[in-house]
């Protein structure tokens, strides 16, 4: 059985090290927490000393279902009155993925080493954004985690629900563009191809069309690896924009700017918004820390300066719906008037709640009704690009027809 050297710290706080026998690293945790101590370091003992492991942030990794089951096991067992580093070596424990499981022993050995749970989660910030460290942070703070942690969980859930009715509005469309570019890609490389040496042969004078077609398909079969290279790069090159913040703006823009887009946009980060507003008003958290987190939720940059600027209005006194009214595109006058009304009554988080839960249903009517108007608007498309392509092939035939008359 493996031997694991530990180092902890008594109820008096003098700290005491030794070594004991355990079948894995979290079963030797758990024999330190029953002799009454606090674990600070425990791993397996070897003929070195004792150091502290660290976790490479890369090679710790959890999916979006293992941090979910981990927020809402979290949860549970703090309202069950169980302490946050018990709670975190129960689920390290019983976490069957190696690198979930690295993570959370990361993260339990950040906390028991005095570390705030928040700025331990923050260390890992592709598996835990901003708005979920930033959630935990005001809970520890308010000393509410248990609650909070429960309405990130209920969070989650929604949020996943909402994009995944968004994605699979866009599964038909995607389908049906797809297979427009694979039949157009077909046509140019197989069926004209065919015409074009018939046309050569009568040597007779193509059309426009046909010449453009033509042109199009040798593209393709002679330069189509270039064309390929040229598309990947180019795909690499926005996508690095992406990743910078101007980037992001000129895209975000642009799609504020599109429209039916635009208003799908700004009607989802409002969603977002009240959802994660409402949330930490419920949970207790005060209305200037609750508005910062929830900016954090909006998802666009562009919306979020603006509330960003209302925050600050607020911060100064105004009431909250005379501060978000100035931003139209984002909280409609209907909105405003909603949240001016929950503000003289009290309930604001509730009504931010309700407010999030019907947008939301109007929000999937108009996704439904869209992906209802983009099937026949892709299908028409697709008759006309493949329709444009056979009369251009054919418009030489005619000709030729007309000649030997």
């Amino acid at each position: 059985m493996p031997v694991f050297a530990y180092r902890a710290l008594d109820l008096k706080g003098q700290e005491s090290a030794g070594t004991l026998t355990a079948d894995s690293r979290a079963s030797a945790v758990e024999q330190v927490i029953q002799r009454g101590f606090t674990p600070v370091l425990v791993q397996e003992h070897s003929a070195g000393p004792v150091t502290v492991r660290k976790v490479a942030p890369a090679a710790a990794r959890a999916s979006q279902a293992q941090v979910d089951s981990f927020t809402l096991e979290l949860a549970n067992l703090l309202s069950a009155g169980i302490p946050l580093s018990r709670g975190l070596t129960i689920i390290m424990r019983e976490t069957t993925s190696p690198s979930a499981r690295a993570l959370w022993t990361a993260i339990h050995d950040d906390v028991v080493g005095g570390t705030s749970l928040a700025d331990a989660l923050a260390k890992y910030p592709r598996t835990f954004p901003k708005v979920y460290v930033a959630m935990v942070r005001a809970g520890e703070t308010g000393g509410f985690l248990d609650s909070v942690l429960n309405q990130i969980a209920e969070f989650q859930t929604r949020e996943q629900d909402l994009k995944g009715k968004v994605k699979a509005a866009m599964v038909y469309p995607l389908v049906l563009a797809t297979l427009a570019v694979g039949v157009l890609i077909f046509l140019l490389t197989y069926f004209i191809p065919k015409f074009t040496l018939i046309f050569k042969d009568f040597g007779s004078s193509l059309p426009w069309l046909t010449r453009m077609i033509v042109a199009a398909s040798e593209i393709v079969l002679h330069k189509g690896v270039f064309v390929l290279i040229g598309g990947v790069l180019l795909f690499i090159a926005i996508k690095r924009t992406l990743e910078t913040e101007a980037g992001r703006r000129l895209v975000e823009k642009i799609a504020l700017h599109t429209p039916i887009l635009g208003h799908i946009v700004a009607r989802f980060a409002l969603i977002r918004f009240s959802r994660m507003l409402g949330t930490l008003l419920g949970s207790g958290v005060g209305l200037i820390s609750a508005l910062k987190v929830a900016k954090e939720a909006i998802g666009n940059q562009i919306l979020s300066d603006t509330v960003a600027t209302a925050i600050e209005e607020v911060q100064h006194g105004a009431s909250l719906s005379k501060s978000l009214g100035a931003t139209e595109r984002l909280f409609p006058a209907s909105v405003t008037e909603m949240i001016a009304v929950a503000e003289e009554t009290g309930r604001l988080d509730k009504e931010l709640m309700r407010m999030s839960v019907a947008f939301e249903s109007d929000l999937d009517r108009r996704l439904r009704m869209l992906v209802a108007l983009a099937e026949p608007l892709l299908l028409f498309v697709m008759a006309a690009v493949i329709g444009t392509v056979v009369v251009g092939m054919l418009m030489p035939l005619f000709q030729l027809q007309d000649l030997v008359k």
